[in-house]
């Protein structure tokens, strides 16, 4: 059934959004707001993978603890322990890590530790889809002896 990477050339290729540990949680979620997105990855000044700061973190972490926005930072507020995946991993262990962890967004990174891309468990499902619409095409097809 494929790989991550396949998931990752399937995705239209935006640009991947980060933030900062010290970027307000406001500026955060506008940024999130602005690029329709429920995560943004963490990185620090050295360019490493520090957390990744979701929609869950938000509505657990500030709006349910009743904190200002415009003054916690994401790093006070971010998911620090990140489930990540490689490119190559297999499209079943990648469902697996997100049912696994109960995650939606999946941080792919390099053997390396350098951010390749991230995925949702919506891409996921995407994928599966596809794949589901070739699989019936074929069999419809040789189904009337078009093969």
């Amino acid at each position: 059934m494929g790989n991550v990477t396949d998931i990752l050339n399937q995705k239209q290729r935006h640009s991947l959004q980060s933030t900062h540990p010290h970027e307000t949680v406001l500026s955060a979620t506008q940024k999130m707001n602005q690029h329709s997105i429920g995560a943004l990855l963490v990185i620090d000044d050295d360019g490493n993978l520090v957390g990744i700061f979701t929609e869950r973190d938000v509505l657990r972490r500030v709006v349910a603890a009743e904190k200002a926005p415009s003054r916690v930072r994401v790093g006070e507020v971010m998911t620090a322990e990140v489930a990540c995946c490689r490119p190559e991993t297999s499209i079943d262990d990648a469902r697996s890590i997100f049912r696994q962890h109960r995650i939606r967004h999946l941080p792919v990174v390099d053997e390396g530790g350098t951010v390749q891309g991230l995925i949702s468990i919506g891409d996921l499902n995407a994928h599966h889809s596809n794949h589901q619409e070739v699989t019936i095409h074929f069999l419809h097809e040789y189904m009337h002896g078009r093969t």
